[in-house]
């Protein structure tokens, strides 16, 4: 009877250890087979993705593209008015968060009563809010406008300095800023001006997939050719505001549509 015990009891346990192993054999299988999956998935994603973008960047097609700018917009500059480097610095710090039409009009005044950097950098803060009102966020413009006029005076001899490095130490001042100010003012190209219709217009046009300005500026730089960095950021602009608008775009009008595949295309 021992025995028989002692067997019957040493046969079950290495068939319950054997359905153990069994189970954790076909759940390691199990998840060994989803991660797998996924990858495949992804690499199939990124080859599409990667054969979209190609085709947007296509170095034919990019030419095709400035070329049609080219015709459309030969000589436009920067929309902000101003007699100098200064001048279009103070207007672009306020341009933030507004139009040109409203900064021109503020400024038209603002430059009559603060001629020089000097004027700005010790002047009254509540006075130049009370002068910038219009263009809103008044209270942190009238700080970038003072804190970089002073910094001018008494850090670069009053004179705007011509390098993106210098340039990014003032307050108010980020890549687009000094972009245009380079651009426009000195004619020197060392990046793209990236604002709310450079950012829409290379996203329809499948020239940049990102939605950061910095990697969009990378993007473009990438795809276009530097000579062409200054006025290519402008032609954007202008076509952003005369015909790709944001929510009606004016396509039967566009010069690029057939070079277009955007999905909210209107026609």
């Amino acid at each position: 009877m021992r025995r028989k015990a002692a067997s019957a009891f040493s046969g079950k346990v290495p068939m319950k250890k054997r359905r153990t192993k069994s189970k954790k054999a076909s759940a390691r299988s199990a998840k060994g087979t989803k991660p797998s999956s996924r990858r495949g998935k992804a690499k199939a994603a990124g080859k599409n993705t990667a054969n979209v973008k190609a085709a947007g960047t296509n170095p034919q097609r990019v030419r095709e593209i400035l070329q049609k700018l080219d015709e459309a917009y030969p000589n436009v500059t920067c929309g902000l008015v101003h007699e100098s480097p200064f001048q279009l610095l103070i207007s672009t710090i306020l341009s933030a968060q507004s139009t040109d039409e409203t900064v021109n009009r503020v400024t038209k005044t603002l430059y009559a009563k603060y001629r020089t950097p000097k004027d700005f950098a010790y002047a009254s803060p509540q006075e130049i809010e009370r002068e910038i009102h219009s263009t809103g966020f008044f209270r942190n413009k009238a700080k970038s406008v003072i804190g970089a006029s002073k910094k001018i005076v008494e850090e670069f001899g009053g004179e705007v300095p011509r390098t993106m490095e210098e340039l990014l130490t003032l307050p108010g001042v980020a890549r687009k800023t000094a972009n245009v100010v380079l651009g426009t003012a000195f004619g020197i190209a060392v990046g793209v001006v990236v604002d709310t219709h450079v950012t829409r217009l290379s996203n329809r046009l499948d020239l940049s997939r990102n939605t950061d300005p910095k990697k969009i500026e990378l993007d473009l730089m990438q795809v276009i050719p530097q000579e062409k960095w200054i006025l290519f950021s402008h032609q954007l602009i202008w076509h952003g505001r005369k015909i790709c608008q944001a929510r009606k775009p004016k396509c039967v009008e566009c010069t690029l549509e057939a070079l277009c595949y955007s999905k909210d295309k209107t026609v």
